[in-house]
């Protein structure tokens, strides 16, 4: 296997998929089997300055050579053979956002990235014009903000993209988006798989009065289909990614693509009526619809799959961040003790310590919000943990409410969808960081949820290995009727798949600290508040 491997990393036959995602940029390297065979990663942060989340464009080149070096490293160790030439790549990362660029491709603003609860006013005006709901982090809701503050960049502006798009534009000089991170920039149509015209037209008139050099339309990435040839790696592009020269130009790219098309792909999610939970920074819940679906327009964001079907999206700000800080305390007292440090070693004993604490937590309560959470309204974020009077204060009963309060924004607004459409999910898979340690959130889910939530076998692979799949099928289409066909018989075929289906007393127990939950939410609104007012005090 080893020989064979070897071999087709060699011949260049293998495949290469990256994401950025909010913590980490992870790539991973597929065989001609679509069977992951390495990975690579580097950690980064997203940074909050001058009002806004965002991430410094060297931290993007710096980040992407650092995980391609360590996928390099891995292979390297693994096979003994260097990366020279690749079969395809495909790129992805964190949907949303704003990158706009003038005329010389000069970046006019730091990336505002879909962090931000800054466009609320923007989010209300367009969704109100466009009888279509349009959240706050979506490109547009940001453009549109720039606009009403009378941003001095907004005449200047030549092209807006997503970070996806921007990394594919610089690496191959193709200023395309595929369809599903599209979605997220400017509502599409379903029947065209193009912007909506209608919204596009009624955008324009939006803004007539301020005599802007652009159109909405002109300034747009080019949408691509799932499939669709995208460019090819030009000679800058490939030192862009292997500064030390190995890596050869002219490998062909599929269309970039944000992490919500990368998760349903990564979990066989693209067909009706399927549907995905991603974790990690961020948690957001897909159910993929027909075309013949009733109107979700204004109850849930739309996005599409990579290959153009209507996707509802109840998307939360945050997830893991406030799990990940306590677990570095955790480490940080064992190691005081001369305990264990593998970090691995210590998220898997806190998870599946969480399965001790009693169903309800034992009165002890938790608010995850680094930042803002829009579906909750909240505009900023104060993370707080309240053992309430009379609580069972122990380690399960802390762990589990640590991971129920990564889930409760989420149950929340889950709840309209599955009572819409409940009959009609055939299939809810969890994957990312939440569901790495077996058995633990994902039964937390399905308890939460009411309804069975499956896990395959390469969850913990996430959007890296979706988007590698995606430059697959780009390679494979000709064979295939659909993605949907693709990943069912060439992927998925005989992956592992663990279901868990909720337990009765557990899925009370839940409803029982959500209820606490929403509760006590005015006293995280009330500090909230108060730090707001320190902030304008001390500014």
């Amino acid at each position: 296997m080893k020989t064979l491997t070897r071999e087709i990393i060699e011949n260049g036959k293998a495949v290469l998929g990256v994401e950025f995602g909010s913590t980490r940029i992870k790539a991973v390297l597929i065989d001609p089997s679509n069977k992951p065979v390495a990975k690579g990663f580097f950690q980064w942060e997203n940074r909050f300055e001058n009002g806004f989340w965002t991430y410094p464009v060297q931290d993007i080149w710096t980040g992407l050579k650092k995980a391609y070096s360590s996928l390099c490293d891995d292979v390297k160790n693994k096979y003994g053979v260097e990366i020279k030439k690749l079969a395809a790549i495909g790129f992805s990362a964190m949907m949303h956002g704003y990158l706009a660029f003038d005329s010389k491709g000069n970046l006019l603003v730091p990336f505002r990235t879909w962090r931000n609860t800054t466009t609320q006013k923007a989010a209300e005006i367009l969704t109100s014009k466009f009888s279509f709901r349009i959240p706050q982090r979506w490109s547009i809701a940001h453009l549109y903000q720039a606009i009403l503050n009378d941003e001095e960049h907004v005449k200047d502006i030549s092209f807006i993209t997503t970070l996806a798009g921007y990394i594919h534009w610089k690496l191959t000089g193709e200023k395309v988006l595929g369809i599903g991170d599209a979605s997220g920039m400017f509502p599409v149509d379903s029947q065209t798989y193009s912007y909506d015209e209608n919204l596009i037209d009624i955008f324009n008139n939006l803004i007539s009065g301020k005599k802007y050099p652009w159109k909405i339309q002109d300034i747009l990435p080019k949408i691509k289909l799932a499939g669709e040839f995208s460019g090819e790696l030009t000679e800058e592009g490939a030192k862009l990614i292997d500064p030390n020269g190995n890596l050869e130009a002219k490998i062909p790219l599929c269309p970039p693509e944000g992490d919500a098309g990368t998760g349903l792909t990564a979990t066989n999610c693209v067909a009706p009526y399927t549907g995905s939970i991603s974790s990690g920074t961020s948690i957001f819940a897909m159910v993929v619809l027909d075309k013949s679906s009733p109107d979700y327009n204004k109850e849930f964001d739309m996005v599409a799959t990579p290959t153009g079907n209507p996707v509802a999206m109840v998307h939360c700000n945050n997830c893991t961040s406030g799990i990940n800080a306590w677990v570095k305390l955790f480490s940080e007292v064992s190691h005081t003790l001369g305990g264990e440090t593998d970090m691995n070693k210590i998220f898997e004993a806190l998870y599946k310590k969480a399965l001790d604490g009693s169903s309800d937590c034992g009165g002890l309560l938790s608010y995850n919000f680094l930042s803002g959470e829009p579906v909750l309204n909240l505009d900023s974020g104060i993370p707080m943990f309240m053992p309430l009077p009379g609580s069972d204060f122990n380690l399960g009963n802390f762990m589990r409410s640590q991971l129920y309060t990564s889930m409760a924004a989420l149950k929340i607004s889950m709840d309209r969808m599955l009572k819409k459409d409940k009959t009609k999910i055939k299939q809810l898979v969890g994957h990312g960081g939440l569901f790495k340690t077996k058995n633990v959130a994902q039964k937390f889910m399905a308890d939460a949820l009411g309804i069975p939530v499956s896990v395959i076998e390469t969850a913990d692979e996430g959007g890296a290995f979706g988007m590698a799949l995606l430059a697959s099928y780009m390679l494979n289409k000709e064979k295939y009727k659909s993605l949907e066909e693709f990943l069912l018989e060439e992927v998925f075929d005989k992956s592992e798949i663990s279901t868990i289906h909720p337990s009765e007393m557990d899925t009370d127990g839940f409803q029982k600290y959500l209820d606490t939950y929403i509760k006590y939410l005015p006293v995280e609104k009330e500090a909230i508040e108060l730090w707001k007012k320190e902030r304008s005090i001390n500014a």
